[in-house]
């Protein structure tokens, strides 16, 4: 067995005492170095959290918008449909245009050749106003339109005949060449004028009815309109056809043209007569 040092004994002793040699102040000459204090880490500041804006009351327009009840899906399909509506209403309301036929429809034609000198509307130019009853007042009788327009004035003025048309006129009878100096031209293709007879007959038509004012329904108008303008016309059928002419119509249509009533004959003394 081996023997224990005395000192170690004596250690052991202090220990179990409660002391302990290297509990114990250091010997002479030793020094323990001092250890800085390591202070724990202070934690940061933390930052201020931003001010939360407060948020504006809606207008009351807004308000009433959010408010609205909104358009159901389903509705769009009916929505896009009211464009295709609203056409075929207007179609519906529109009034079926006006078909004309017959002798005027052949005038509306033309009147394009006339309308340099009488104005598009009959309100006149470099020849006389016929709008607005100009044409009526003239021409009480149809037949001594046609034969006007056939033969031009100056037959008119050859023949001697001072006036055409109805002589006690309201406002004045015409005289052939009493317009600044300008004459009528002869229409009819028997004087050089470039209009068939039913051609004369068509504008003529659209001028008393169209222009001058004359209605079909009226009792003074009604039995003309009928037998020589309207699209039943026999007069105008017969000159388009080529079974009859201005010459000819004294004729072949006595109970519609009684005498003195003849078209297409030079000038005769009973235009001036009447």
């Amino acid at each position: 067995m081996t023997e224990i040092p005395e000192h170690l004994l004596k250690r052991s002793r202090e220990r179990r005492a409660g002391g302990s040699a290297d509990a114990a102040p250091a010997e002479s000459g030793a020094s323990t170095p001092a250890v800085p204090a390591v202070s724990a880490p202070t934690k940061a500041a933390a930052k201020p959290e931003p001010a939360r804006k407060v948020a504006k009351p809606d207008s009351a327009v807004v308000a009433a918008a959010k408010a609205r009840r909104k358009i159901p899906f389903w509705a769009m399909a009916t929505l896009s449909l009211l464009p295709v509506w609203a056409f075929l209403y207007v179609l519906a309301i529109k009034p079926a245009e006006k078909t004309v036929e017959g002798p005027i429809a052949k005038g509306i034609e033309v009147w394009g050749g006339c309308a340099g000198c009488h104005g598009g509307g009959g309100q006149g130019g470099a020849g006389r106003a016929l709008y607005q009853g100009g044409a009526l007042k003239t021409f009480p009788h149809i037949e001594d339109m046609l034969n006007f327009v056939y033969t031009g004035s100056q037959a008119y003025a050859s023949a001697g005949i001072k006036v055409y048309g109805d002589p006690d006129r309201e406002g004045g009878a015409h005289a052939p060449l009493s317009y600044n100096g300008n004459a009528m031209p002869q229409q009819g293709e028997k004087y050089g004028g470039g209009l068939t007879e039913y051609e004369i007959l068509g504008v003529v038509c659209h001028v008393r009815y169209d222009l001058a004012g004359a209605d079909p329904k009226d009792e003074k108008w009604a039995a003309e309109y009928e037998h020589w303008c309207s699209p039943e016309s026999e007069i105008f059928s017969a000159l388009q056809g080529g079974s009859a002419s201005f010459t000819s119509l004294a004729e072949d249509f006595k109970a519609l043209m009684p005498p003195p009533n003849a078209v297409g004959v030079d000038p005769r003394e009973t235009t001036a007569a009447k």
